[in-house]
């Protein structure tokens, strides 16, 4: 091998080939480049073995001696690239004169590994024992750590140093600079850092955006994104992936096709994290067609992309196309990860497919997925919005990490069972587990107080925790403490509240207190309230129906006849009413007064079947809120048959005695079906589990989680 240099092939032989005698010391002296060199692959190719074979050689020709820093650096990245940190470790202590090489090489190998507190001893004894003045490679390394373990005090330290040094301005210490202050979320410092002298690169402005983003700061990224154009910054992957982040974000599909038209014009190379971030921006955006036609025109289809186009699906309702997309992804051979089956038990909750819930809860136990946060958060969601908050409790309890999400979700999953007192127990053991908590976490906690009718308590969370937590009140807190009011029968009080709290608010909130003055029969406040429920939305059904069976109910038929009018006129249609049992991995679906199920016959005679065995027990058919222009006999008729009553009788022929019932109704249930099915669950000795339009009711010897108030 001549001294002019080395050519390719000797090198890859040495590293494929590992043959010794190459390295015998009776060979040719390489010189020191050549070493260095050989080197350099073997650390790039992470080939510890070559390495050691060097690290040998050296050895025996009395080259690797610890006043040789060259040689030594080199060995020293050789073994931090190969994950040997303590023997790199090792020839560093035994360097008798280190270089800001020597130090930068162990820094990035403990880095690397992890070691952050580590990296930053080693910063302090490079200062103040060697007295060596860092880089700008060093610093980067070193603000990188600040950032990743929070050090914030000695990441100021830090900034205060370079600022001294003058390195401040090179771009990799600003870079990381402008990383270290957005991973702090502090954006003013980030900001300050990222205007301050010159040298801006496509890298500073991808770091800029994305701590924007993460910060909540979807505006001012924007800006930032309009100002590369301005500059001419020509943009990589990295900016495509976040600002279609961005367009996810402020869900504007107008600036989304403008980015994705603006890739074709530009040609760049598209990769995986590109083409998942196109999917992710269209299935947030609403075009679910869009996305699905970037989707199949994917070459290369990996269990990310699938992820996201499925993802998209459950985004946008479509719970059903989700789970039927995910055969054909199995068809293709692709094993589901923790985030694929994520996404499908979510989309699982949305249909309240329990069956189809549990099939993938089995599946995940088999695959080795059921120890991730964002699985058990899943599992949590799915089975209490199935009905079964019992298996979401026993996911819950057997989670050995949890965070923010899971301890809200079991908390929002307790409360809208109807188990307020069960609900704040566990919010609780979060706050004694030191976990902070969320937004929702408190819409789930007030919505207990509701179910309690606990007010003074509900007004502490609202007026003390929330504000101590920084957490500020939104129109869904304040629509629970409506709820609380009116369970607590303070209607006016109720009312009041409404007026005087500055907020915005929706038709939820006013239809709360609509639904109150309904069950506590305050007929003169529910008429003004419905009224101006309606003229926020003529169009809201639920309101035409509540004011009609207010009427009905206090006998004034010319309200209901007035109703029934505008609501002609207006062409609203009361929704025809729907429900849904799982039985055996099938749907069926019965409607009110409905025959066209293949088991009619049996199911209307099994419904009289258990209405005669429920009238010793008190049973009167209610029958206040049906028409008045219509005979007592088909009032009694109308009332028998309703869908949620066909689907419970059909689930007690179908299922085996004493397991639970879980029936999903589209519409709020009625009084008459809510009195019905309490009895039926006693003389069944059965729990019977139905969703209705507003929340769950949990049936069980005679009695309801409801407390009857819904």
């Amino acid at each position: 091998m001549g001294t002019q240099g080395v050519s390719m092939s000797p090198v890859k032989l040495l590293v494929h080939t590992h043959k010794p005698y190459l390295l015998k010391s009776s060979t040719v002296i390489h010189p020191l480049e050549h070493t260095i060199q050989l080197l350099k692959v073997s650390a790039d190719t992470k080939n510890l073995r070559f390495g050691k074979m060097i690290h040998a050689h050296l050895i025996i020709t009395n080259q690797a001696t610890k006043y040789n820093r060259v040689l030594v650096n080199s060995l020293i990245n050789h073994y931090v690239k190969c994950d040997q940190i303590m023997v790199a470790h090792r020839l560093f202590d035994g360097m008798r004169k280190r270089n800001v090489v020597s130090w930068g090489a162990l820094m990035a190998g403990y880095f690397h590994n992890g070691l952050v507190l580590e990296v930053l001893r080693l910063f302090k004894a490079m200062i103040s024992v060697d007295y060596m003045w860092p880089n700008e490679y060093i610093f980067a390394t070193v603000l990188s750590c600040c950032s990743d373990s929070d050090q914030v005090v000695e990441g100021r330290q830090c900034h205060g140093y370079a600022l001294k040094s003058g390195l401040v301005f090179h771009q990799y210490v600003k870079n990381a600079l402008v990383h270290m202050y957005s991973s702090w979320s502090d954006v003013k410092g980030a900001m300050t850092v990222w205007n301050e002298g010159p040298g801006l690169d496509v890298f500073s402005f991808n770091i800029i955006v994305s701590g924007l983003l993460e910060n909540g700061y979807a505006t001012e990224a924007l800006g930032v994104l309009d100002r590369m154009v301005d500059e001419c910054i020509v943009w990589d992957n990295v900016t495509y992936v976040t600002a279609f982040g961005l367009c996810s974000r402020l869900k504007d599909l107008r600036l989304g096709l403008q980015i994705h038209c603006r890739m074709f014009r530009t040609g760049i190379e598209y990769d995986s994290f590109v083409n998942c971030a196109i999917i992710d921006m269209y299935g947030k955006c609403g075009s679910i067609s869009n996305a699905r036609n970037v989707f199949d025109r994917l070459q290369t289809k990996n269990v990310v992309s699938w992820t996201a186009i499925l993802a998209a699906y459950f985004q946008n309702g479509c719970f059903e196309e989700a789970l039927n997309f995910f055969l054909e992804m199995e068809v293709e051979g692709l094993m589901p990860n923790e985030y694929t089956f994520a996404v499908l038990l979510n989309s699982c909750a949305g249909i309240s497919a329990l069956g189809h819930g549990k099939l993938l809860h089995a599946r995940i136990k088999k695959s080795g997925f059921g120890d991730h946060i964002i699985v058990g958060n899943a599992l949590i969601n799915m089975y209490s919005k199935s009905g079964s908050i019992e298996a979401a409790n026993k996911v819950f309890l057997q989670m050995i990490y949890r965070d923010s999400f899971t301890w809200s979700s079991m908390i929002c999953g307790l409360s809208h069972h109807g188990l307020g007192r069960e609900a704040l127990v566990v919010f609780q053991e979060m706050l004694a587990a030191k976990e902070c908590p969320q937004y929702v976490t408190f819409v789930g906690v007030l919505s207990a107080c509701a179910h309690l009718g606990s007010v003074q308590e509900g007004f502490y969370y609202l007026n003390h925790l929330m504000k101590k937590t920084g957490i500020k009140p939104g129109v869904e807190h304040y629509t629970c403490v409506v709820g609380l009011l009116c369970k607590a029968g303070q209607l006016d009080e109720a009312e009041v509240f409404m007026k005087s709290t500055p907020v915005k608010w929706d038709v939820v909130a006013w239809r709360t207190l609509l639904s109150a003055c309904h069950v506590h029969q305050n007929y003169g406040l529910g008429k003004k309230v419905a009224e101006l429920v309606l003229q926020m939305d003529p169009g809201d059904v639920g309101t035409y129906i509540l004011l009609s069976n207010m009427y009905a109910k206090a006998k004034i038929w010319d309200g209901v006849v007035k109703i029934r009018k505008l609501m002609r006129e207006r062409n609203v249609k009361k929704e025809p009413g729907a429900s849904w049992i799982e039985i055996r991995n099938s749907i069926h679906v019965f409607v009110s007064e409905g025959k066209t199920h293949p088991e009619s016959n049996q199911i209307y005679e099994k419904v009289q079947e258990l209405l005669t065995m429920i009238r010793p027990m008190g049973y009167v058919p209610d029958i206040a809120a049906v028409f008045h222009d219509v005979e007592d006999e088909q009032k009694l008729e109308y009332v028998s048959y309703h869908s949620e009553k066909l689907a419970i009788a059909y689930g007690l022929m179908k299922t085996p005695s004493g397991a639970p019932i879980h029936v999903i109704k589209n519409l709020r249930m009625c009084v008459d079906c809510h009195s019905a099915v309490k009895l039926i669950s006693k003389v069944t000795n059965r729990v019977i589990i139905v969703r209705d339009a507003n929340r769950f009711h949990s049936f069980g010897d005679g009695v309801c989680s409801c407390g009857d108030y819904w």
